[in-house]
């Protein structure tokens, strides 16, 4: 085992402070673990070695001080963020040899902090799957059960945490791929406000929903990586002028006089009585810790899914049109005149998934559908966003289930993708309301499948998030458990 495996980013930059290790230590002891681990897991889709070592000098040779927390700490990066020099391929045939010439801004803010990029990790293609089943490439699996999923879209994100080969990684959530793979693996996932991190570099699916987030072990770790990434980018329409907190220095453990909902909706039929059970519990704990938790109402969180999946099919419609054969991605070698190659360059380079999406949701943009499907499914978006508001201007938080179940089998959902739709019921109206939600580690099932609790806060209230999620992690040792690899 890694000598790293054990730590968080925290005990790591206080070890390069202190000259215990140098970050070249560090970088070439985590590619180690990789070797050892990933062909196991198959989180990761390329790896960033040689140009990860040259940081890891560089970040040496500058030396080490106590504010810059992630300096010469490796992290792992979704392939769906752009990065210069470094093959991005949306986990997608259609991207498979992209080698971008720039870098998304959290890379910027990244290399500026001297954080190492370890390299790219696998994803449901374009970020469209719960599972990670539907990447090009390969099938990540859960370090819990090799035989499970890690949850998708960011699987890769959320396995590379979990089975120790870096302590932190980013991962991006339109509806509920951060949150639902953190809890399927055990991890801190945290999907921030809308407009808290730059989308500038992110490989568009749906973009009014898409947000980039971090992974760790630890909620502490997860605040330090939130607050290296957010901020405002006038490259980013979307990107808010909003001062960004230092999370990690607000997390005393203190939450008494703090109030939590219970939406009674998120217990209904369809959610697992283990995963129902967790959350009861975490309830307990909170009210232990000095909250006050009441039972309230969100009655139009039942019709996230349908306006979700109408909406974000028909942005990704408009997204992935710009992938035609022409100008980068794959190019049919099979066509005769133009018309083919549109076509036919299309037709080989996306997977089912996204052909599906891509139908459905040109099908909603359509004339004469369009009143019926996308303007409606835009009425129901505002009718959820009012449900939260009114709920979060009497609470500071909503406490309820990540997803409806614990992980499920590799391929037992793939003939039905009705029912992988439905495993986001609990994580879409969050999106589509665009407040800040995180994943934490809340036991076990029967089986010993990790089972996460969300935790909803009000706009730009992720310090909030974070304060209350310390405070239970601090009363639970869920975050100190390893899977056996």
């Amino acid at each position: 085992m890694s000598f790293f495996q054990d730590k968080t980013l925290v005990d790591l930059h206080e070890g390069l402070r202190k000259k215990e290790f140098t970050s070249l230590d560090l970088t070439k002891e985590t590619f180690k673990a990789i070797r050892d681990i990933d062909p196991k897991v198959e989180a990761f889709l390329t790896l960033n070695e040689e140009a990860a070592l040259l940081q890891a000098q560089a970040a040496d040779q500058k030396g080490y001080s106590e504010e810059v927390s992630l300096q010469g700490l490796p992290i792992g990066i979704k392939d769906n963020i752009v990065t210069k020099d470094l093959i991005t391929t949306a986990a997608s045939r259609m991207l498979e040899d992209f080698n971008p010439i720039y870098d998304a801004t959290v890379m910027d803010k990244l290399n500026e902090i001297g954080a190492v990029t370890v390299g790219k990790l696998n994803m449901d293609e374009f970020a469209m799957g719960g599972s990670t089943e539907t990447s090009y490439f390969k099938q990540t699996k859960n370090p819990w059960d090799l035989s499970k999923v890690p949850g998708g879209s960011s699987g890769g994100s959320a396995a590379a945490v979990a089975s120790g080969q870096v302590l932190a990684s980013l991962g991006s959530d339109t509806g509920g791929s951060i949150r639902q793979p953190a809890s399927f693996t055990g991890v801190v996932g945290m999907k921030p406000t809308y407009g808290r991190v730059s989308r500038f570099g992110l490989i568009a699916f749906a973009s009014s929903l898409d947000q980039i987030g971090p992974f760790t072990r630890t909620v502490t770790d997860n605040a330090l990586v939130l607050e290296a990434i957010s901020g405002y980018d006038k490259r980013d329409s979307t990107s808010v002028k909003q001062a960004v907190p230092a999370y990690h220095k607000g997390l005393t453990g203190d939450i008494k006089g703090m109030k939590i909902a219970l939406p009674k909706e998120y217990f209904a039929e369809g959610v697992d009585k283990e995963v129902q059970e967790a959350v009861l519990k975490a309830a307990e704990q909170f009210k232990a810790l000095g909250a006050t938790v009441e039972e309230v109402s969100l009655p139009y969180s039942r019709y996230g899914i349908p306006a979700y999946y109408i909406i974000a099919s028909s942005e990704a419609s408009s997204n992935l049109q710009r992938f035609d054969g022409i100008r980068y991605g794959h190019r049919s070698n099979k066509a005769e005149t133009l018309d083919e190659l549109y076509v036919k360059s299309r037709s080989e380079g996306f997977g089912m998934e996204v052909k599906r999406r891509i139908m459905l949701g040109t099908f909603s943009l359509s004339s004469g559908y369009y009143d019926a499907y996308f303007k409606k499914a835009g009425q129901v978006r505002t009718l959820i966003k009012r449900d939260f508001e009114q709920v979060l201007s009497q609470y500071d938080l909503i406490l309820g289930p990540v997803s409806t179940s614990t992980a499920f089998g590799l391929g037992e959902h793939n003939d039905d993708p009705i029912s992988m739709y439905m495993s986001d019921l609990l994580t879409v109206p969050v999106n589509l309301a665009g407040l800040p939600g995180i994943s934490v580690p809340a036991g076990f099932s029967k089986e010993g499948l990790p089972i996460g609790i969300q935790l909803i806060g009000n706009y730009f209230q992720e310090q909030t998030i974070y304060q209350a999620a310390y405070a239970f992690e601090q009363a639970n040792d869920y975050y100190l458990q390893r899977p056996s690899l």
